[in-house]
Parts: C-alpha cells; structure tokens; sequence
C-alpha cells in the first residue's frame, strides 16, 4: 500500500545492470539449512524485529502492513523469495518493521492483531515461519480477514507453534503495546517528507531506501542481483546517489 507522490528514479539503473559476481572470504560459515533455523529476536529499541546472521554485511529494513496487497506479492512472489535465499546462505540480514495503518485507513483491526500474532510467534522462535504462513494466505484487504480464529487456524500450520501462551496471546491481543509502538516507528521513519509513514512494502538496504516503483521489490529476479551486487561490492552502493522522491 504505497503512500504519498511518484519517486525518481533515475540513477538506480546502473547499479541494477551490474551483475555480481565473487564471493567475500568470510562466507565460509555453512549456509543455515532451512528458514526454521534462521536466528531471529527481538532489537533492544522494542519494535524492529531480526531475522539472519548478525554478521552479515548487507542490512535489509522492511516495512510491512499485513493487510497490503503489494506486502503479499513481495513476499509472494517478488524479492522476498531471493532475500530469504541471501539470509540462508548469511549474505544478508533483515531488520522488519511492523505497521497496522491499513485498520484506520480500510476499517476493522486484522493488521493489529496479526502484529500481535506475529510478536506472539516471534516469542515461541517461530515468527519467519508464521510471517510467511500469514501472507501466502492474506485475505483481501477490505475483508479484515485476520481474525483470531484464523491467526490460530493458520499458526496450526507451523509445527510447535500452537499452546496456551500463544493462543493467549492471541485472543488477548497481549502485545498490544507492542503493536502501537511498532506503528509509531513505522511512522517516524517516513520523516518530514512522510509523516504517515514511507508506505508498505518499503526497503532500506544498507541505509539507503529503494524505490517501489522501479519494481525491483515485486520483481524477484532484480532484487537478488540488487542484493548481490551490494554484498560483492559494497563500496559502489556507498556511493550510489538514489534520489528522494520528486513531488
């Protein structure tokens, strides 16, 4: 659900059709074998959420309302498949950011409680399954589908994560306090130019912030060279001018 005018992006082109190639000699570690083992916990600020080796080296920020339909497709079928691949294999980390914004815009409250879902299942160590259990079954966006009958129908599906204290959490919406704190970080980081918010899904790789509207987070094959091309040569990307959004 993408807010606010059109970005430019001219300048982003060359960094994209620069293929990546070699691998850093610190990628020795073995590759983590399955998504279930990737580190995950929660960051001392209270709200962002970690997920892959601390060590490595290329930073990936996600924004994301359960309720976004272009959420959906980018851990669908767009660069989430290849992020998920690049934190397997320890080339990069995700920090997510969790917002409930669709309620207020769309009515009803499923983005609130699948924030509270997802914090729920992040205190069992189950959060990456359940987030991607949670989008590939979204229910459309007016239908404030997430229920807590369907958050605990869908947790049926990651093995271990079910039991009192998550099912608890769920009907009592335990982390509500996280919930609300989650969407005010979301809000900061839109700054003066986004006071809302930077609009979901939204990436910020390595500090910088990538434009939806080049397609490289829908497009899976642009995003895993984008990532690529930012573990192989870092320094370029440093010096990669992305402009801000032309109003």
């Amino acid at each position: 659900m993408v807010r606010g005018g059109r970005w430019a992006v001219l300048g982003i082109a060359a960094v994209l059709t620069v293929a990546g190639c070699g691998h850093r000699a610190a990628e020795h570690k073995p590759r983590f074998e399955s998504a279930e083992e990737l580190p995950e916990s929660l960051h001392k600020d209270g709200t962002t959420i970690l997920v892959g080796d601390p060590g490595s080296a290329v930073v990936v920020r996600l924004y994301e309302d359960p309720r976004c339909p272009a959420c959906e497709m980018f851990e669908t079928a767009g660069g989430s498949p290849d992020l998920r691949e690049a934190m397997l294999v320890r080339r990069a980390r995700t920090e997510y950011t969790l917002a409930s914004f669709l309620d207020d815009k769309v009515g009803g409250s499923g983005s609130k409680k699948a924030v509270n879902a997802l914090r729920a299942a992040l205190e069992e160590e189950k959060f990456v399954e359940y987030h991607e259990v949670l989008y590939a079954h979204q229910p459309e966006e007016s239908d404030d589908g997430y229920t807590d009958a369907y958050l605990l129908e869908l947790a049926s599906e990651v093995d271990g994560l079910r039991g009192p204290e998550f099912d608890s959490a769920v009907k009592s919406m335990k982390y509500r306090s996280f919930v609300a704190a989650s969407e005010q970080a979301y809000e900061r980081a839109g700054g003066a130019q986004d006071p809302r918010g930077p609009g979901t899904p939204t990436a910020v790789i390595n500090g910088k912030r990538i434009p939806l509207e080049y397609n490289g987070l829908l497009d899976g094959g642009i995003f895993a060279r984008l990532l690529q091309q930012i573990h192989d040569k870092p320094g370029e990307w440093d010096r990669t001018f992305l402009p801000r959004r032309s109003e």
